[in-house]
């Protein structure tokens, strides 16, 4: 068939694009080592009526479509590995309908968190979920991301009250309502959250919001050794102060910042915290970190106390991922994401960095640790298969760790097709029933395959 011609049939041709810039931008990823795959087109929906069309013509003609937000997602969530059309939900960037006192907000899902929350900053109230990249919330929602603020405030499956999908055959349902909380039959909302595409669409999001703390201080704690940052983590969580963020970078990730964002901060493993809450709290809380870290051996605690300094700390976070890829510019980055029950975390992240030297690979270890949940990144030469061998043992081990001590393989990056296998290792006596509802919501396999399951067929049986 020829596709283009055919969905100008389906949506006006403006929407419909296939120059080869674009192409490759939808054909690949920022930050992940996952072979390109370009789509036949995309496809820019300006409304909900016009997804539902395209996914009506992509279901009866079995073309996979595959949604796309901001492309930031590291296990190729919005490569289109077996082609077919590329849904590009940008234009759909509207903020419906913010209501304060209710704290909840009405979105489109091309809306992106930073946006979001330079909206809502006006009536004194924010949204807490931060993946480290200005993502946008439908894509958000598709991973269950979370990010540095985790720790207080959980995932995105916590925060997503109400989604308006749109299923493979073109039907609009919503799963959820404006409350705070629904015991009305099954949890549909918590179903889509994180399903990765692969059941539907979402053209409208219903999330919870939460007050501007009244106060807010961030530091940074410089340790011997990581182990001793990751039990000065562990012991903060325990201690059951009102901790906003408990980030860790290691000192080769310090040193990749440095050299990125042409900070000076100590090259040694260092967590970067954020306290929150009323005035007296914070000052007790910060007090009790500062005891806890000294125990450790702490070998500086300085503050950030000011928003623009506090906001140069956490933008220097959050680009570790990104000064880390600088290092080596010639390879791609590896990146796992594992969360692990807390009081295996010291233990973890010092296996891991074993692990990852072993193999004689340069890698930097960093994450949220105030959840259990840990980066381990490190570059490879995707053309070089024995390196890819030894990457992909790395990974394995790293995650066998995790497994083994009941954590995940994934803690917010979610499976793609980067982790298929990870996930029939993780899940696989509920793998059927996972095949099922992925049946019953596109029978015709057209909504993202050959993501999250493995070795899924293309086309689908039927």
């Amino acid at each position: 068939m020829d596709l283009l011609s055919e969905l100008r049939d389906v949506v006006p041709g403006d929407r419909i694009v296939a120059d080869p810039e674009e192409l490759e931008r939808h054909g690949g990823g920022i930050f992940t080592y996952h072979a390109p795959r370009q789509p036949d087109a995309v496809v820019c929906p300006e409304n909900r009526d016009e997804v539902a069309e395209v996914l009506r013509f992509a279901n009866e003609n079995g073309v996979p479509i595959v949604p796309f937000g901001e492309g930031s997602s590291l296990e190729a969530h919005t490569i289109p590995v077996h082609g077919g059309i590329s849904l590009d939900l940008g234009r759909m960037d509207a903020i419906v309908e913010v209501r304060p006192d209710d704290f909840v907000v009405r979105v489109q899902p091309g809306v992106t968190h930073e946006r979001l929350n330079a909206k809502i900053k006006e009536h004194g109230l924010f949204f807490p979920v931060d993946p480290g990249w200005d993502a946008s919330l439908g894509g958000m929602a598709g991973t269950n991301a979370s990010g540095t603020n985790a720790v207080r405030y959980g995932a995105m499956r916590d925060q997503v009250l109400d989604l308006e999908v749109v299923l493979a055959d073109g039907t609009v349902m919503r799963t959820g309502g404006m409350s705070m909380k629904s015991s009305a039959g099954y949890h549909l909302t918590g179903l889509f959250v994180g399903s990765e595409g692969t059941l539907g669409v979402f053209t409208e999001l219903t999330l919870r919001l939460y007050p501007v703390p009244e106060k807010v201080l961030a530091a940074r704690a410089v340790f011997p050794g990581i182990e001793e940052a990751g039990r000065a983590a562990v012991a903060m969580i325990r201690s059951g102060m009102q901790i906003g963020r408990v980030e860790l970078v290691d000192a080769r990730t310090v040193e990749a910042v440095n050299a990125y964002k042409g900070t000076d901060y100590a090259v040694a493993p260092t967590l970067f915290l954020e306290f929150s809450g009323s005035e007296a709290g914070v000052e007790s809380d910060v007090d009790q970190a500062r005891a806890i870290s000294s125990a450790e051996g702490c070998k500086g605690f300085e503050f950030e106390a000011d928003e623009a300094a506090r906001e140069r700390l956490w933008e220097a976070r959050h680009e570790a991922g990104l000064a880390i890829t600088r290092l080596n510019p010639d390879k791609k980055p590896m990146t796992t994401d594992v969360c692990v029950p807390i009081s295996y975390l010291p233990d973890a992240l010092a296996r891991a960095r074993e692990t990852i030297a072993g193999h004689g690979f340069d890698g930097a270890i960093l994450g949220h640790v105030g959840d259990g949940n840990y980066h381990a990144v490190f570059p490879v030469d995707v053309g070089d298969p024995e390196e890819m061998g030894r990457a992909e043992e790395v990974m394995g081990r790293i995650v066998r760790y995790a497994l083994e001590r009941g954590g995940t393989c994934t803690g917010e990056h979610g499976i793609g097709s980067g982790k298929t296998g990870h996930l029939r290792e993780e899940h696989g006596d509920s793998l059927p029933f996972m095949r099922g509802i992925k049946r019953l919501a596109d029978p015709n396999g057209v909504m993202n395959p050959g993501k999250v399951f493995a070795e899924e067929p293309w086309p689908a049986p039927g």
